[in-house]
């Protein structure tokens, strides 16, 4: 469902993308003095903000691996669990035409970034402690890459024995980890929404024998006060969903722990054009006719039938 990013384009981090499942790093050393020092030598360019431009040192690529921070910004430095909303620019480093290999500038879009030990080393250690307007930088080379990375790498065009890959990353703020703020009711009868506060999940219940609404229903419950959501962007977001009248959950990030993100143009109707305009921060009810969700077809893995109304609690923790 994710549109391709930049991460994506780094072809042994398929895994490792914004909010994803990421592979081992092959090896838990930090990256080497020399790895710094060959690093050190390739010239970054450019504002923060903007595509940055990378030259290249003449001669064979470092295949050591290394974290360098380009440009120190403000505020509050990442820590591990953190997702941040950033640009990255990855290059394949092969001592001759070293060419970009994909960009979030070229889309014009930003994406997540999330920071996590399970990442491969370098990139690891260049974001962590990473601050809202920092560029920092990471050559990932074949000795933080596990066999099978290198194997998928080759697999699709890239050899770790003879290149490495550099990603530049611009940090542009970090995404919230929950919605706060007072709550009201939803006022939409038939469902009932319980709010505990803090960071636990809200309890949604839509067991009732009041009859769906024919529309798309959009009520906030908390609003935030991040910028708005705009179509066909990428949102961060927790949310439970479930069918009107029998309360049965078909679908939670909260249960799974983590939150989940969603390219608005690839998602359900209901979801585009209701979360579409909500500003970052808030929690909103969302009640979803059968044409704007699965449509007569429904959804039979999600128990879902082509005549279920879906009701849905979303937290708006980011939007890239």
């Amino acid at each position: 469902m994710r549109r391709r990013t930049a991460l994506v384009a780094a072809l042994p981090l398929l895994l490792a993308a914004a909010c994803g499942t990421a592979q081992k790093s092959a090896t838990n050393a930090s990256p080497s003095s020399s790895g710094h020092a060959a690093a050190s030598a390739i010239k970054v360019t450019g504002e923060v903000g903007k595509k940055p431009t990378l030259t290249f040192p003449e001669g064979k690529p470092s295949l050591t691996s290394a974290s360098i921070k380009v440009v120190e910004g403000e505020g509050t430095p990442a820590k591990d669990g953190d997702i941040l909303t950033a640009n990255v620019t990855v290059y394949n480093w092969d001592g001759k035409e070293n060419k970009a290999a994909g960009s979030d500038y070229d889309q014009g879009r930003s994406e997540f970034v999330s920071v996590s030990p399970q990442l491969p080393k370098a990139l690891h250690e260049a974001l962590l402690g990473a601050k809202p307007g920092s560029r920092v930088m990471a050559v990932v080379a074949k000795d933080n890459l596990t066999p099978e990375q290198i194997s998928q790498a080759k697999q699709q065009g890239q050899d770790f024995d003879t290149t490495s890959q550099v990603l530049v990353i611009d940090v542009m703020s970090a995404a919230l980890k929950s919605v706060q703020g007072t709550a009201v009711d939803p006022g939409l009868s038939g469902v009932k929404v319980e709010n505990p506060g803090g960071d636990k999940a809200p309890t949604l219940t839509t067991k009732t024998k009041e009859k769906a609404p024919k529309k798309l229903v959009v009520k906030t419950v908390i609003k935030g006060n991040g910028p708005e959501v705009k179509a066909g962007q990428t949102v961060l977001a927790h949310y439970i969903g479930k069918i009107w009248g029998t309360d049965k959950k078909f679908d939670s990030s909260w249960d799974r722990g983590q939150p989940a993100t969603f390219a608005l143009d690839q998602v359900v109707k209901g979801w585009a054009q209701g979360l579409t305009g909500v500003p970052v921060g808030s929690r909103v009810l969302l009640s979803i006719p059968p044409e704007l969700g699965y449509g007569k077809e429904g959804n039979e893995q999600g128990g879902i039938k082509g005549t279920d109304t879906l009701v849905f609690v979303v937290d708006v923790l980011g939007a890239a």
